[in-house]
């Protein structure tokens, strides 16, 4: 088990335009050629946005983009006409394929956080695709089958426990409160990346966490 920090993430965006965005991997100009990825996951960007601060539209391709509110309402609109707006416990996916482009915005009043997560598809190319589960619950896991992947959700009270995949990898995130996963203790934006898991398990520390597991194949 390899833990990071959420200090360690590496701060970018743009504060003067009320973008802050702290980056798990390599991305942008933060070239690290020794965090590249971790199986399926190339990306893992915690985004703040202040209220009308945004992205302006900007295009992708070949990434499967999955998307995850912490507080606020994120708004979407990307070129295959789409218009959405994305509240906690919503998860979105974006299946960019040969090519898309769109628009990311806070369009409220209030501030918006969102975990933004990239991973890379088995096979390139194909129809770009677009969805939102809204308010999907802790039993069912969202697949996405183009990365071999699974995101699980996981809320729990203090003291309640919960098994983690057994799987070639595992990225889990806290999103809010304190876990103990396998001996380490999480706090909000830690991480760890499992490899070859078997019989782990994660506990809550405080009465109200959050923890986000992306169970993958080998590729």
């Amino acid at each position: 088990m390899d833990v990071r920090r959420a200090h360690e993430r590496y701060q970018g965006g743009d504060p003067a335009a009320g973008i802050e965005t702290r980056h798990a991997f390599s991305f942008g100009p933060h070239y690290d050629p020794d965090n590249l990825r971790f199986g399926a996951v190339i990306a893992c960007n915690e985004e703040h946005l202040g209220p009308g601060a945004g992205f302006g539209e900007h295009p992708h391709s070949h990434t499967e983009i999955v998307t995850w509110v912490v507080e606020g309402e994120l708004t979407h609109r990307d070129s295959t006409g789409r218009e959405t707006v994305i509240r906690p416990g919503d998860v979105q996916h974006l299946s960019t394929a040969s090519g898309v482009r769109h628009v990311e915005r806070n369009a409220g009043t209030a501030p918006l956080t969102f975990l933004q997560m990239w991973l890379a598809p088995l096979v390139p190319g194909g129809d770009p695709r677009y969805e939102v589960v809204p308010g999907i619950a802790d039993s069912t896991p969202y697949a996405v089958p183009e990365a071999g992947a699974m995101l699980h959700v996981r809320r729990l009270s203090a003291g309640e426990r919960t098994a983690v995949p057994d799987a070639a990898y595992v990225y889990a995130h806290v999103v809010r409160g304190e876990i103990r996963l396998d001996g380490e203790e999480l706090g909000p934006g830690d991480a760890a990346r499992l490899t070859d898991t078997k019989d782990a398990e994660a506990v809550a520390m405080t009465p109200a966490a959050e923890l986000l597991l992306w169970e993958m194949r080998a590729p």
